[in-house]
């Protein structure tokens, strides 16, 4: 090979590019906190925080989703325990109105609060969530669960489907309770040796037209009655609760993948401060050398030396 000034040059400059572009990657790593600032620089870790970061984010959604399951259900939860506490009270007049010693005035006056925490338990069975869907109608979430027909009887006018969502890559859950299971019927003999299917608002309604017009054979009946709707609201309170402690449970796991995740992801990915930092001051060190090196070596010449 022939050595000449040009072939030394050439080196020299290779070699220092070379170690300057060492420094500058060390630097460009301590400016970003980052081992990998390009997937160029290691693409099977580059290709693996890309993995983790996808599966972080589905964690992260949800967690989402757990957070607007955790509201509707909260709030599922306590407008069955408002109804709760008014049939409790409704059982209490009714006890009271089965009493002889009353008069027709005093019934008539009970039957009145009665009618009215009928209807607060209405507004309760039509309750809304936070984006404006009622929260028993089943899946047909943009109309009220119970209404009014020309009549005044309150009929359900949600459907019985009930929505899951996906909490986790193998784990979906209860979004909603349809109306129709805590707001349950009763069934009554039809007097002629049959039984019927009577509305949870239609056995309240007779209940109320039962103490007006004294007919204590029906009160007795609708005391009865009460015992079954009460229950199917406490049925409906308890699954809300089973599934609020799901929501407990699935938010719990979901944090300890993600720190798990990330803590991986940062093992990966994050730039050891004193090792960058040692590494930069020797390549620091070694272009300083090299660059005083060349400019020493640069100047000598054969000339020199003939004299």
């Amino acid at each position: 090979m022939k050595i000449s000034t040009s072939l030394y040059f050439d080196r020299a400059t290779q070699q220092l590019g070379g170690v300057q572009a060492k420094l500058s990657k060390v630097q460009e790593q301590l400016s970003t906190g980052l081992q990998i600032v390009k997937p160029s620089d290691e693409p099977d870790k580059a290709s693996l925080v890309t993995r983790l970061e996808s599966e972080i984010a589905r964690t992260v959604s949800y967690q989402d989703t757990l957070k607007s399951v955790n509201v509707r259900l909260t709030a599922e939860e306590t407008a069955l325990k408002n109804t709760s506490d008014v049939m409790f009270r409704i059982k209490e007049l009714s006890v009271q109105a089965a009493n002889d010693t009353l008069g027709s005035l005093d019934r008539q006056s009970i039957a009145l609060e009665m009618s009215t925490l009928k209807e607060q338990i209405l507004s309760l069975a039509n309750s809304q969530d936070s984006n404006g869907n009622y929260l028993f109608s089943g899946s047909k979430a943009t109309q009220p669960a119970f209404s009014k027909d020309a009549s005044g009887r309150v009929t359900y006018q949600g459907d019985h489907a009930r929505m899951k969502v996906n909490v986790g890559d193998n784990r979906r859950m209860n979004l909603n309770m349809p109306g129709s299971d805590a707001f349950v019927r009763v069934v009554r003999d039809d007097g002629k040796g049959g039984k019927v299917g009577v509305d949870f608002f239609q056995s309240l309604d007779d209940l109320v037209t039962a103490v007006k017009g004294t007919d204590r054979t029906a009160i007795q009946r609708g005391i009865a009655e009460l015992d079954t709707l009460q229950n199917g609201v406490s049925e409906g309170l308890g699954q809300v609760g089973a599934d609020l402690t799901v929501v407990d449970f699935q938010t719990s796991l979901l944090d300890q993948v993600k720190l798990r995740l990330e803590t991986t992801r940062s093992d990966v990915q994050d730039l050891d401060y004193t090792e960058a930092i040692t590494r930069m001051n020797k390549d620091q060190l070694a272009l300083e050398a090299a660059q005083s090196s060349f400019a020493k070596i640069s100047q000598m010449n054969l000339f020199k030396f003939l004299n």
